[in-house]
């Protein structure tokens, strides 16, 4: 089942603009590929990037060599950039047009979930709880959880959505006792606007 209002919102964010030009785009994904890279350091290691639209952060992932590399996100067009940007190399990806907190994942089969802004679009508690279910589903016990979402001075809204903001123990408490906070980061997120955008990057342990 997909969230239509969703899935229409996004794939007219990405029809209508170019890659580049969102607010939240990276010419590089830096913090979220320095802490993948020390994370997985199996090049056969299942990487999930959840919500991951058009971003860069697929192409630095195969470009470091691994080979597991899977794509989530809501929007076809999202999806579409991507495959185009990455021509032959998008056969190395597997590619998954669905809603986080309704997809069917394997159990146990992700070593390492990136979601860099997409939870904080989550304001409805029932929406939270079903992606944190998702997460404990689909993440084996040992693997790596790394979640992006507005730090406490961040932007209201994206996108013209509302988002939920948080600190890193806020963040981690959504996630309860499973999830074993290691360590989080701070990024001052440059937009193409010239605007500055905090985010908090929260990296657990699955129990």
């Amino acid at each position: 089942m997909m969230n239509t209002k969703a899935q229409s919102h996004w794939d007219r964010v990405y029809s209508t603009k170019d890659a580049d030009a969102v607010s939240w785009y990276q010419p590089e994904a830096t913090v979220s590929l320095n802490l993948i890279s020390r994370l997985a350091t199996d090049a056969s290691s299942h990487i999930l990037d959840v919500g991951a639209g058009a971003s860069n952060l697929v192409d630095g992932l195969i470009s470091r060599g691994m080979r597991r590399v899977s794509v989530l996100d809501i929007s076809s067009e999202g999806l579409a950039v991507a495959r185009r940007r990455l021509g032959a190399d998008a056969n190395k990806v597997r590619w998954i047009e669905a809603d986080v907190t309704k997809v069917c994942l394997e159990a146990a089969s992700v070593d390492v979930w990136h979601d860099r802004a997409v939870f904080h679009f989550l304001t409805e508690p029932k929406d939270r709880a079903a992606y944190v279910e998702q997460v404990r589903k689909a993440v084996r016990p040992g693997g790596h959880v790394i979640v992006a979402a507005f730090a406490p001075d961040g932007p209201l809204q994206c996108s013209g959505l509302p988002v939920v903001r948080y600190d890193p123990e806020g963040l981690h408490a959504q996630f309860g006792a499973h999830f074993e906070l290691l360590e989080h980061i701070e990024e001052q997120h440059q937009t193409p606007m010239g605007s500055t955008q905090h985010f908090i990057y929260c990296h657990c342990l699955v129990h």
